[in-house]
C-alpha cells in the first residue's frame, strides 16, 4: 500500500485520535501516526498543538522515524520556541550516537532550527561533529557552521568555528573540503569586508587536489572559490589553468561553466605569444559548443553566457559558425540570441555563409525573427565593408517582397548604412521613396524622414514628402516629431527659397502648439539660429557627422571584465552586475579581471583585439542617444575651426555653442552667446544652466568676490572620495579630495583608466556655483593615461568663475572630457576650504557686528564628544583659518569667540561652549551668526570635520 493513505482525513476528533497514537506503546503505530501528522503539515494543516507529543517520539533507534520527528520539528521550532528547547538533550545525545548517520543527521537540523533561544546550546555538539572521524559528519557540520553564521555571527565568531572551518579545507575528505569552501564562500558574501578565504598558493594546491574525486556540485563550490584567486604571476596562472582544463569534459553544465569562468580570468595574465595559450583558447572551444546540444533552456544560458565570451576574446569560436546557425525548431529566445552571437562572430572570411544564412532567416514566418534578421543583415554591412554591397542588394530585394515589416526594419538598417558609408549607396533613395505610404512604426518613419531631410538635395519632390508627414503632426510620436523639425529645417538650409512657408509652418507646429518641452526647446534653438544668423545654422544643422561605430551595441569594457568574473550566475544571463538586481548590499562584491602581466602585454592587432576595445586608428563614434547632456554638449567636441568673425553676431564658426560656453573653453576658444545676449550662458558653465537653480535676490550682493591674503595655513584634507565610478565613465575612474594650503585651492585628483584603450586630450571644466569655484589653470595630464594606470593631478582652483546658488549651497557640478566622451559628476566640497587667512575681526568690530546681526539670523549646533580641550580646539581651528578673538569662563566653562571669512567677502561670528562631559570627551555648544544665514549649517559641518579628524 502506498504513503497516499496517511493524507486521506479521519473521523472527527482527527488530534485527539493523533495525540492517542503518538503516545502508544506500539513502535509501528506510534511510526503510522507520525506519518499522519506530517501528511497534515504537507496539505498545510495546523498540527502544532501535538509538539509534545511529536517530540516525545525522538527517542528511538528507528532512523526513518527519527527523520520524520527532526522534519516537524523544522517546521514548527520557529512558532513554539519554548517547546523546541525540550528536543535540545535528544540533539546533544543523537551527537554522540554510534552511527555516522544520525549523528549528522542531528547536525543537520540543529543547523535549520532558526532559534536563537536554542543556538548556544548547539555550540558544544557542533564543535564535536566538526572534529568527527567519520568524513560524513564533518561535511555536515561545516554547512551547519554557515547557516548557525547566518543566525547569530557573533557567536559564530566568538566560538572559533570560522578557524575550524578554515582548517578543513586541508581536510583529507574531498566532500570535506568542499563544503568548507561552500560554508565559508557563503559567509564571505554577507561579509566582504572579513578576509575569511585567504587563499595562498598551498590551500589552492590542495582545492585542486580534491576538485578530481568530489562531486560535481562540490567541484562547482571549489571551482567558484578558484575564481576569486588572484595568481602572484604568470606561471602559477598556466599551472592552475592546467589543473581546471580537465573539467572542461564534464558532464554537468554548471562545472563546464565554472571551469570557463575560471580560464577566461586567468587567461588574463598569459601572454599570447605563448604556445599555451593557443592551445587554450582551441580546448575552450568544444565544451562550450557541446552545451548547445542541451535542452532549450539551458542553450539559452549557455548563450547568454557564450555572448559575453565572444565579446571579450572572439578568437576562442571564430571557426565555429555553422554552430550557432538556426535550426526551425528552436524557441524564439534561443533564435534571437543565435542571431546576435552570428553577426559578432561575422567576419570577411565567413560572411557569403553568414548573409546566405540571413536572407534565408528573413523569409520566416516569426515576425520579431524576421526583424531581427533584417536588423543583422544592416549590422553586417557596417561591420565588414567588403560586405555592405551585398547586403544592401539583399536588403533592396526584401523591400521588394513588400512585406510591411520587412520593409520597415529594412528601411531603419539602410539608415545606418548612409551614416557608416556616405556618398556610396545614396542611389538606393528612390527604391525607398516608393515605400513611403507603407511606414507605420515610429522608427521606420523616423528613419525614412532623416533620408528625406540629410539628401534633400538629391530628392526632387523633397518638400512635398515632407510636407506629407507634417499634416499628422499632433498625432506623430516624439521621435518623428523632432526628426521631421530637423529634416524640415535641413531643406529649408538646402532649398530656402522654396520652403519658406514649410519651415515656418513646422515651427510654429513645434514651439506654439507642442507641449512636449524637447519639442519645444528644440523649436526654439532653430528659431532663434534661422533668425539671427543663417549661416551658423548651416554650419550647426548640416555639420559633417561622426561615422557610426561598428558595434554599438556592445558591453561596456568595465562591465564586461566584471561579468566574465560572474560566468554561470544570473548577472551572466541578465548583462548586469549583481549590485543591479539583487536587493539590499548584501553578498554584492565588485569583482574584476586580474591585472595583466608585464609578459602578457602584447601588441594586438584589430583582428584578435578583445571586443570593446576599438583598434586606434577607428572613427569617432556617436555618443548613446540616452544622455540629453551628451547630446547637446556633442556640439562642442569638435575642434574649432578657424575662419573671420561674422558681422551680425560674434559667434566663431564650428564652435557654435547653444547652451553658451561649452566645452570649447576648455580649448582656449571662448564662444559668446548667439544673437540676443538672453539666449546664451557665461563662458564659465560647463553644463546647461538648467543644472542649477537661479540665484536668489538675497544672496546676490553677498557674492562679492574679493580675496584672501595667502599666509602658510594647512587646514583638514579628506581622504580621497570615488567622485565618478569606472562604470559610469566607459572605464575612467576619478577620485580627490580638496584642500587649502597657503592661500590656495586646489583639487587633488586621482585619475585611474579602467577601460581597455588609452585614454588622452584630458580637459575639465566647472558648472556655475555657490562661490564661483573655478579651475585656475587646465587639466594638465603629461602622458597619455593607459589602462590600468593611475595619475595623480593636482589642479589649481580659484573663486573669480560665474556665481550661481546651488542646491546643496556647496555642491559642485563638473564635466571631465577626454577622447572617448565627455562625463558629468557632481560632488560636495568642505566649506573650509573657503575660509580666508585675513579672517580674524578685531574685538571692537566683533562686538558691534555681533549686535548688528539680526537675532533671527543665530543658529545653533551641537558637536558631541569633542576630545580636545579649549587651547587644543582653538590651535586645531586656527589651522583651518578660523580665528580666536577671545577666550573666557564662565561658571567652569570655557567660552571661544571666533571669526572667519568666506572667499566672497562673507564674515562668519561664532560663540563655542565647552562643556566638560566625561574627562575624555567634551560636548561643545555652537552659536553661528552671520548676514547670510545659508551658510551656517555648512560653517558647522566644517567645524565638526576639523575638529573630529
Amino acid at each position: 500500500m502506498t504513503d497516499s493513505k496517511y493524507f486521506t482525513t479521519t473521523k472527527k476528533g482527527e488530534i485527539f485520535e493523533l495525540k492517542a497514537e503518538l503516545n502508544s506503546d506500539k513502535k509501528e503505530k506510534k511510526k503510522e501516526a507520525v506519518k499522519k501528522v506530517i501528511a497534515s503539515m504537507t496539505v498545510g494543516k495546523d498540527v502544532s498543538a501535538l509538539f509534545p507529543d511529536v517530540v516525545n517520539c525522538m527517542q528511538t533507534d528507528n532512523l526513518e522515524l527519527k527523520k520524520l520527528v527532526y522534519l516537524y520539528l523544522m517546521n514548527y521550532a520557529k512558532s513554539q520556541p519554548d517547546m523546541a528547547i525540550m528536543a535540545v538533550n535528544t540533539f546533544v545525545k543523537d551527537c554522540e550516537d554510534p552511527n555516522p548517520l544520525i549523528r549528522a543527521l542531528a547536525v543537520r537540523t540543529m543547523g535549520c532550527i532558526r532559534v536563537d533561544k536554542i543556538t548556544e546550546y548547539l555550540c558544544e555538539p557542533l564543535r564535536k561533529c566538526l572534529k568527527d572521524e567519520d568524513p560524513y559528519v564533518r561535511k555536515t557540520a561545516a554547512v551547519c557552521v554557515a547557516k548557525l553564521h547566518d543566525i547569530n555571527a557573533q557567536l559564530v565568531e566568538d566560538q572559533g568555528f570560522l578557524d575550524t572551518l578554515k582548517d578543513l579545507i586541508s581536510d583529507s575528505n574531498p566532500m570535506v573540503v568542499a563544503n568548507a569552501v561552500a560554508a565559508l564562500s557563503e559567509i564571505a558574501e554577507s561579509h566582504p569586508s572579513s578576509n575569511l578565504l585567504d587563499l595562498n598558493p598551498q590551500s589552492i594546491n590542495k582545492l585542486l587536489t580534491a576538485l578530481n574525486e568530489c562531486t560535481e556540485w562540490g567541484q562547482i563550490f571549489i571551482l567558484d572559490c578558484l575564481a576569486n584567486y588572484t595568481p602572484k604571476d604568470d606561471r602559477e596562472a598556466q599551472s592552475i589553468c592546467e589543473r581546471v582544463t580537465p573539467r572542461l569534459s564534464h558532464a554537468n553544465s554548471a562545472v563546464v561553466l565554472s571551469a570557463v569562468k575560471v580560464l577566461m580570468k586567468f587567461m588574463e595574465m598569459l601572454s599570447k605569444d605563448l604556445d599555451y595559450y593557443g592551445t587554450l583558447l582551441k580546448k575552450l572551444a568544444p565544451p562550450l559548443v557541446t552545451l548547445l546540444s542541451a535542452e532549450p533552456e539551458l542553450q539559452y544560458v549557455a548563450l547568454r553566457n557564450i555572448n559575453l565570451i565572444v565579446q571579450k576574446r572572439p578568437e576562442i569560436l571564430k571557426h565555429e559558425m555553422k554552430v550557432f546557425f538556426v535550426k526551425y525548431n528552436d524557441p524564439i529566445y534561443v533564435k534571437l540570441e543565435k542571431l546576435d552571437i552570428m553577426i559578432r562572430l561575422a567576419s570577411q572570411a565567413n560572411i557569403a555563409q553568414v548573409l546566405a544564412e540571413l536572407k534565408e532567416y528573413a523569409t520566416e514566418v516569426d515576425v520579431d525573427f524576421v526583424r531581427k534578421a533584417v536588423r543583422a543583415i544592416g549590422r553586417c554591412a557596417i561591420k565588414v565593408e567588403q560586405s555592405a554591397e551585398r547586403c544592401v542588394s539583399t536588403l533592396l530585394d526584401l523591400i521588394q517582397t513588400k512585406v510591411n515589416y520587412v520593409v520597415q526594419e529594412a528601411i531603419v538598417v539602410i539608415k545606418d548604412i548612409f551614416r557608416k558609408y556616405p556618398n556610396k549607396y545614396e542611389s538606393v533613395i528612390a527604391t525607398l521613396c516608393e515605400n513611403l505610404d507603407s511606414l507605420d512604426e515610429p522608427e521606420a518613419r523616423a528613419a525614412m524622414i532623416w533620408i528625406v531631410g540629410e539628401y534633400a538635395e538629391r530628392i526632387d519632390n523633397a518638400d512635398e514628402l515632407l510636407e506629407s508627414f507634417l499634416e499628422g503632426f499632433h498625432d506623430e510620436s516624439t521621435q518623428v516629431q523632432l526628426q521631421l523639425l530637423t529634416a524640415i529645417v535641413k531643406l529649408f538650409l538646402k532649398k530656402p527659397t522654396e520652403t519658406q512657408e514649410l519651415v515656418q509652418q513646422v515651427l510654429s507646429l513645434a514651439t506654439q502648439d507642442s507641449d512636449n518641452p524637447d519639442l519645444r526647446d528644440r523649436g526654439y534653438i532653430y528659431w532663434r539660429l534661422l533668425s539671427t544668423d543663417p549661416v551658423a545654422a548651416k554650419e550647426v544643422v548640416l555639420a559633417e557627422k561622426p561615422l557610426i561605430s561598428e558595434e554599438t551595441d556592445l558591453i561596456e569594457p568595465t562591465l564586461l571584465d566584471e561579468l566574465i568574473c560572474y560566468i554561470g550566475t544570473l548577472a551572466s544571463v541578465y548583462h548586469k552586475p549583481p549590485s543591479a538586481f539583487v536587493e539590499g548590499g548584501r553578498g554584492v562584491v565588485h569583482k574584476s579581471l586580474p591585472p595583466r602581466t608585464a609578459s602578457s602585454e602584447s601588441t594586438e592587432s584589430p583582428e584578435t583585439a578583445p571586443a570593446g576595445a576599438p583598434a586606434a586608428e577607428q572613427p569617432d563614434v556617436i555618443p548613446a542617444q540616452g544622455d540629453l547632456l551628451g547630446d547637446l554638449l556633442n556640439l562642442d567636441l569638435g575642434p574649432p575651426v578657424s575662419g573671420p568673425p561674422l558681422v551680425t553676431s560674434s559667434v566663431q564658426m564650428g564652435a557654435v555653442d547653444l547652451l553658451g560656453g561649452g566645452l570649447d573653453s576648455l580649448m582656449g576658444d571662448e564662444p559668446e552667446g548667439i544673437g540676443d545676449p538672453s539666449f546664451g550662458a557665461p563662458p564659465a558653465a560647463a553644463v546647461p544652466a538648467r543644472l542649477g537653480a537661479p540665484i536668489s535676490s538675497g544672496l546676490s550682493d553677498l557674492f562679492d568676490l574679493t580675496s584672501g591674503v595667502g599666509t602658510l595655513s594647512g587646514s583638514y584634507v579628506a581622504p580621497k572620495a570615488v567622485w565618478l565610478p569606472a562604470m559610469k565613465a566607459k572605464g575612467l575612474e576619478i577620485s580627490g579630495t580638496f584642500t587649502r594650503q597657503v592661500g590656495s585651492i586646489s583639487m587633488d585628483l586621482q585619475l585611474t583608466n579602467k577601460a581597455l584603450q588609452v585614454m588622452t586630450d584630458f580637459a575639465i571644466q566647472f558648472n556655475r556655483n555657490s562661490f564661483g569655484l573655478a579651475p585656475a589653470a587646465p587639466l594638465q595630464v603629461h602622458a597619455p593615461l593607459s589602462p590600468n594606470q593611475t595619475v595623480e593631478i593636482s589642479l589649481p582652483l580659484n573663486t573669480v568663475g560665474s556665481v550661481m546658488k546651488m542646491e546643496p549651497l556647496n555642491n559642485l557640478q563638473v564635466a571631465v572630457k577626454n577622447n572617448i566622451d565627455v562625463f558629468y559628476f557632481s560632488t560636495l566640497y568642505p566649506l573650509h576650504i573657503l575660509f580666508v587667512e585675513d579672517g580674524k575681526m578685531d574685538r571692537q568690530m566683533f562686538l558691534a557686528t555681533w549686535k548688528d546681526i539680526p537675532n533671527e539670523n543665530e543658529a545653533q549646533f551641537q558637536i558631541r564628544d569633542c576630545a580636545l580641550n579649549a587651547e587644543a580646539v582653538s590651535s586645531k581651528l586656527q589651522s583651518s583659518n578660523i580665528f580666536t578673538i577671545a577666550k573666557r569662563n564662565v561658571e567652569g566653562q570655557d567660552m571661544l569667540y571666533q571669526s572667519l571669512k568666506l572667499t566672497n567677502g562673507i564674515w562668519v561670528l561664532a560663540e563655542l561652549r565647552i562643556q566638560p562631559g566625561n574627562p575624555s570627551f567634551m560636548d561643545l555648544e555652537l552659536s553661528l551668526k552671520c548676514r547670510a544665514p545659508e551658510v551656517s549649517q555648512h560653517v558647522y559641518q566644517a567645524y565638526e570635520t576639523i575638529l573630529k579628524n
